[in-house]
């Protein structure tokens, strides 16, 4: 049994997974997180497509990028106010 209560993964399938990421290369590592990062990214894109219909593409990119960004940066670079226009 895991160790952990709230990891799900099986200790076999936990080994296999440790062991492919122990021979990808670095570059192949780099790659995956990229991939992962864009699939996170996708994945709230379309959360705010579904809570703004009618945001344009530059609200849609300016409420994204609040997400990663803190708010006095998104305020200072972009003149998004993130207590008032939200994420």
């Amino acid at each position: 049994m895991n160790a952990n209560p709230t990891d799900d993964t099986h200790p076999a399938i936990k080994a296999l997974l440790i062991d492919g990421y122990r021979k990808m290369s670095a570059a192949e590592k780099l790659d995956q997180v990229r991939r992962l990062t864009l699939a996170v990214q996708e994945l709230a894109l379309a959360d705010i497509r579904r809570r703004y219909p009618n945001a344009d593409p530059r609200e849609q990119s300016l409420r994204l990028a609040s997400r990663w960004i803190e708010p006095s940066l998104m305020e200072r670079a972009f003149g998004w106010n993130v207590r008032i226009e939200g994420y």
